[in-house]
């Protein structure tokens, strides 16, 4: 992590300061860093909104939502914290600034010591996406684009018209360098472990390809539903809240080929050129699927056929990676919950040792023995299964695990993807940000997946998704499951 006292003074302008995601994910997010000792010396937090909240009134929201979703107050500074939080009330558009432009103006003579030019602004939408041209244009009609980085929320964009209306909207105002269009599966620490493995161990970087790795799964079911955002998952569905999002930006970590180094323009320049030699999805590697007894949510429409799962089978048109299957799977209201990227290895295709099923002359290989596992969720886990004999017996082989539980890890301290992604933001680096030609090309790529070529097929609540899923995965079938 960056020295903190590099930063400059700092004002970060939360829009929806009083929203959902501003509660579970920003608010917290920040309260850690400053638990970490990892904010500028100078800061001050604006929350702006239509609410009427002073600035003791917002205090109190954020001790309450803090109380709620940790870290707890009384865990960090929470009254050296406190203090530097303001509320900027009556919202703000490109015809009424509401109280904004003056308090970030206060804000900015107290942090620069009288010189308002030395603070750098920070804007966070944290708002819907239909909220974000508007606000970027208000952002510029008041003057307050000027020294400034502005974060994107996802979705950035529904479909490709709409991503090419709001990046030309966005690029009127803000230089593409100011721009920080957020994936916070890119600021999973295990994510971060896909570069390390790959990159720093010759065993596994000499084997990132297609003559070593049968296929790459890259699995996110969840067992929650969707009563407490119905209405706007019903306006998105998980293509558009997870496929195009998160998964595909996942895979391009996977696919993407070594970057020169590890600076943020490098590493942002290789997973672009990855996602533009994805290949458009088509309808037969496309399941759709929608979990029974969805319509009966409130806010969902009677006859939604927006889908609750969806699995694909993408191919990557690179030298490396040429026929080999990417498989990704996402759903709501299934049997278990887990966030895992797998590399499923090949078997050896000679020797004295057979894969299950073929015939020859000594012990038979298991069937899914040689898997590489990153683990997404929590503080992230690095998991890796070996064939090996068993002992004492007559070459007989079984699958053994190893793991390495990343918060163990001598000398390491996780930090979740939001409190890493602010810290960056706060600092400049753009590394695990997604880029305007990598997204373009999502769009693209995405395919069958959103232009209503795929029926919706029903899965029951606590299964592994439609049966149709099963086959995108055949032979081997999905590392997670019980099918």
């Amino acid at each position: 992590m960056t020295d903190p006292g590099d930063t400059p003074p700092t004002v970060f302008v939360l829009f929806g300061a009083s929203g959902d995601l501003a509660a579970r994910l920003v608010l917290p997010a920040f309260y850690r860093l400053a638990q970490e000792g990892l904010l500028p010396p100078a800061w001050q937090l604006i929350g702006s909104g239509r609410r009427e909240l002073s600035d003791d009134d917002f205090r109190a929201h954020v001790h309450d939502k803090l109380t709620e979703f940790g870290p707890k107050p009384e865990e960090g500074p929470w009254e050296e914290f406190a203090a530097r939080l303001r509320f900027a009330s009556n919202g703000f558009s490109v015809d009424d600034p509401g109280q904004l432009v003056d308090t970030v103006a206060a804000a900015e003579q107290e942090l620069g010591d009288g010189d308002p030019s030395s603070v750098q602004r920070v804007h966070y939408l944290g708002v819907p996406p239909t909220a974000f041209e508007p606000t970027t244009n208000a952002l510029g009609a008041h003057g307050l684009a000027e020294r400034s980085r502005v974060v994107y929320e996802k979705p950035f964009g529904t479909s490709l018209e709409s991503f090419h209306s709001l990046d030309q909207a966005v690029h009127r105002v803000f230089d593409e360098s100011a721009i920080y269009r957020i994936d916070h599966f890119l600021g999973k620490e295990a994510t971060q472990q896909l570069r390390a493995v790959r990159f720093a161990n010759g065993l596994f970087g000499s084997s990132w390809d297609r003559h070593h790795v049968e296929s790459v799964q890259i699995d996110v079911p969840e067992t929650l539903d969707v009563a407490d955002r119905a209405e706007f998952y019903d306006e998105t569905g998980a293509v558009l809240d997870m496929l195009v999002t998160h998964l595909f930006q996942v895979a391009a970590e996977v696919a993407m080929e070594p970057p020169r180094s590890l600076a943020s323009d490098d590493v942002a320049q290789a997973r672009a050129d990855a996602v533009k030699a994805f290949v458009p999805l088509r309808a037969e590697d496309v399941v759709r699927g929608q979990f029974d007894g969805y319509r009966d949510i409130d806010d969902v429409a009677d006859d939604s056929d927006t889908e609750t799962f969806v699995a694909a089978r993408m191919f990557v048109d690179t030298e490396r990676w040429r026929d080999v299957p990417f498989l990704m799977r996402t759903g709501k209201k299934m049997a278990e919950s887990h966030q895992k990227v797998t590399l499923v290895m090949r078997d050896p295709d000679d020797g004295p040792y057979h894969p299950t099923g073929t015939s020859g002359a000594g012990a038979e290989i298991p069937s899914r023995g040689n898997v590489l596992c990153f683990d997404l969720s929590g503080d992230g886990r690095l998991a890796l299964s070996m064939n090996i004999e068993v002992p004492g017996s007559q070459s007989a082989l079984e699958t053994a695990w190893t793991e390495i539980n990343l918060h163990e890890v001598d000398g390491g301290d996780p930090l979740p993807p939001y409190v890493r992604l602010i810290h960056d933001i706060l600092i400049g680096d753009r590394s695990l940000f997604t880029r305007p030609d990598g997204l373009e090309e999502v769009w693209h790529a995405a395919g069958a997946a959103l232009n209503g070529s795929t029926s919706i097929e029903s899965y029951a609540p606590g299964s592994w998704g439609p049966d149709a899923a099963l086959r995108l995965a055949e032979p081997r079938g999905w590392a997670l499951g019980d099918r």
